[in-house]
Parts: C-alpha cells; sequence; structure tokens
C-alpha cells in the first residue's frame, strides 16, 4: 500500500528528441484519500478467477442493466453490492480525478503489473489542446522487445533497467461496485471510445520496493480484472469482439506521434506518486515531453480551432454523462452526433489547420 507523503512540488528540466525544452511539475498530496484504502485480499483477487465471476465475464458492460435491476432488489432485503475489479493506469490513478471529478468510491486497491498490455497515448483528443490521451495496447508477448525510436517516440533515450513503453502496463487495480463501474464507463467515452477487455494482472512481489525493477514476467498469482484498451489497437479485431457502436470514430494514422499536454500528464504523474508506483516508472512519466504550443502559428491555430470546434466537441462530453443508461454507455443518438463530430475535426485538422497554422499534435522548435 502507498503511504500518505509530504506535501511538496517538484520541477524536472527535460529537452526532447527536436531540442524543444520542457519541465515536469508535479505535486505530491500531503494525505491521499487512495492512502487509506485496504489492500484488495488475495481471497478477492482469487475470486476473480472463477469460471462466473464478473470478472471473467468479456460482455460485461452489456450485462450491466440486468445486473443492476438485480442489485436493486437484492438492495430491498439488504444484500451487499456486488463488485468488480477495474485496472486504472492513466488520469484515474490520480485522486483528485478518479474520486474527486468523477465520483467513484473504491472498497479496495492494489498496484499490479499487466504483462499482455503496454501503455500508449494514442485516445485522440483536441488538437493544440488536448491532443491525444493515454490508452492501452496488446504486447507482442512472442518477441523480445527492445526500445526504437519508432515505438517510443515521446523519449528521448532508454537505459538499463529504465521503464520503456514497450515494457508491461503498471496500474491499479480498484474493487468498485457495479453502480461505480457504470459511472467509469459514462465518464471513460460512455461505450464509444475505449473497449472494455479482460486482463490477466500480477500483484509486485513482497516486500515492496518501488525501486526494483519491473519484471517482464512476474511469479506472483495472477488475477483477473477490466480496464480500457485503445480503439485503434492493430491486434483487438482478433481478440477483441465489440459492437460497431463501441468502435472510435477516429484513430490517428501515425500511433505514438501524438505528445499529451501538461495538465494531462501531471494528473497520471501525481497519480503514480499517490500509489508510490515503481520509481522507474514514474521517472519515464516524468520524462515525456508534453504537447506545447511554441509557435506564434501554432498559438494561433489553438484559439481559431477551439472557437470553431470546441462549442460542438465539449458538448459530447457533458451529454455522455446526463445521458449515460444504466449501463454507463451512451445513446444511439449522441453515438451518432460524436461519430459525425470527431471525424469532421479531424478532417479540417490534416487538410485545413494543420496546413494554415501548424502542428497541433507535437511541440515544434520555435522557429517564428
Amino acid at each position: 500500500m502507498a503511504q500518505p507523503h509530504t506535501d511538496h512540488t517538484k520541477i524536472q528540466n527535460h529537452q526532447d528528441n527536436h531540442g524543444v525544452s520542457y519541465s515536469t511539475q508535479f505535486s505530491l498530496p500531503a494525505d491521499s484519500e487512495v492512502s487509506h484504502l485496504p489492500e484488495t485480499t488475495s481471497q478477492r483477487q482469487q475470486a476473480s478467477i472463477a469460471k462466473h465471476s464478473l470478472e471473467n465475464d468479456d460482455h460485461l458492460p452489456e450485462h450491466l442493466p440486468e445486473k443492476l435491476a438485480h442489485q436493486h432488489d437484492d438492495a430491498l432485503l439488504q444484500e451487499p453490492e456486488e463488485t468488480v475489479l477495474y485496472l486504472a493506469y492513466g488520469s484515474n490513478l490520480n485522486s483528485k480525478t478518479f474520486l474527486g471529478r468523477r465520483g467513484i468510491k473504491p472498497l479496495s486497491q492494489i498496484n499490479v503489473i499487466v504483462p499482455e498490455l503496454r501503455l500508449t497515448f494514442d485516445m485522440p483528443g483536441l488538437p493544440y489542446f488536448e491532443p491525444c490521451f493515454a490508452a492501452t495496447r496488446f504486447r507482442d508477448l512472442t518477441t523480445k522487445h527492445e526500445s526504437s525510436a519508432e515505438d517510443s517516440p515521446l523519449i528521448a533515450h532508454d537505459d538499463g533497467d529504465a521503464y520503456n513503453p514497450n515494457k508491461p502496463l503498471v496500474g491499479v487495480a480498484y474493487e468498485v461496485t457495479l453502480t461505480d463501474y457504470a459511472r467509469i464507463i459514462a465518464t471513460e467515452g460512455g461505450g464509444s471510445g475505449y473497449k472494455d477487455v479482460v486482463v490477466d494482472c500480477h500483484p509486485f512481489p513482497e516486500p515492496y520496493n518501488p525501486n526494483d525493477p519491473i519484471p517482464d514476467i512476474p511469479t506472483t498469482p495472477t488475477f483477473k480484472s477490466h480496464t480500457l484498451l485503445s480503439p485503434s489497437n492493430s491486434i483487438t479485431a482478433s481478440r477483441v469482439k465489440s459492437p460497431a457502436r463501441s468502435r472510435h470514430p477516429i484513430t490517428r494514422p501515425e500511433l505514438g506521434y501524438a505528445q499529451p499536454s501538461a495538465r494531462y500528464l501531471g494528473l497520471i504523474v501525481n497519480g503514480a506518486a499517490e500509489h508510490d508506483l515503481p520509481v522507474s516508472y514514474r521517472r519515464y512519466l516524468a520524462q515525456l515531453p508534453p504537447y506545447r504550443a511554441t509557435t506564434l502559428r501554432q498559438k494561433i491555430g489553438r484559439a481559431v480551432f477551439t472557437a470553431v470546434w470546441a462549442p460542438l466537441f465539449l458538448p459530447i462530453l457533458v451529454l455522455k454523462q446526463v445521458f449515460a443508461g444504466p449501463d454507463g454507455r451512451s445513446p444511439a443518438w449522441l453515438v451518432s452526433y460524436e461519430r459525425l463530430v470527431l471525424p469532421s475535426m479531424w478532417w479540417s485538422y490534416d487538410h485545413v489547420f494543420f496546413r494554415i497554422f501548424g502542428d497541433g499534435e507535437r511541440s515544434v522548435q520555435k522557429v517564428d
């Protein structure tokens, strides 16, 4: 379990592959709520691998309305609410996001390694402002992974036991109620963005030392958890069967090209510190270069793009939560509206804004 941290702020200075200097600033909370959550018991972990467990249900999002209705009947009989394990890895690591803004109330948590997944930043967002968000992709476990500029364009170098994006995903498995699980789906795209999948998780070995390297092949017992997968995963089609309305309307042509905003990166960095995740992983996150509008053209482009598209894009985020069904999914009419707006927005960026105002996904050296 992570221990409460003393409140302080750290600033780290870096330079990316293109010579753009940037700094990462993050604060460690004085007394995080997540530090007081109990650790998920080994009995609960083992229960997840049972054949008919919620964690082994590949179609849990579709079954949620029925299960929540049944749960309502159980509540009248004062039966305890069912829970499910959910793996967080992006901004949901941060208590201000997960417990605060999204109002999730986990019952327990445990830090984990997920060998079959790797961290990516390929969920498209809003160019010039929030270019991308964190996601996950399946790792190719049949070959030995080496860090390369092509596979990890966000970082400048890798050495020894340093974390790189080809290594296993590191995250936190939360135990949440089905009601909160539906709320997570609603706040993570309403079923039209990420894909829900079931993955194998491994707790860190005891005694836990955050300075130890992250093993490629963990030896601790496996348990199951639901998590969210990148819509652009090339292996998804053969491993995940999902309804058409769950397919994200946009995938970018060059995966790993976009840089997350400093705001978004800060949420993940702070969340990793709250949970006392491995030092190598936190160091990797802290050195990721954020997107910054460094040229006058980019700054003008950001203002114009936001003025044109924010009134059409931002209501989608609000309406998804307002009209989310019992399963957290958005209604068909809202999914259709999103599938109209997002491709149009990114088409305008690729064919108009990029040519006039420059890159809205990666920082560039200031030349004007």
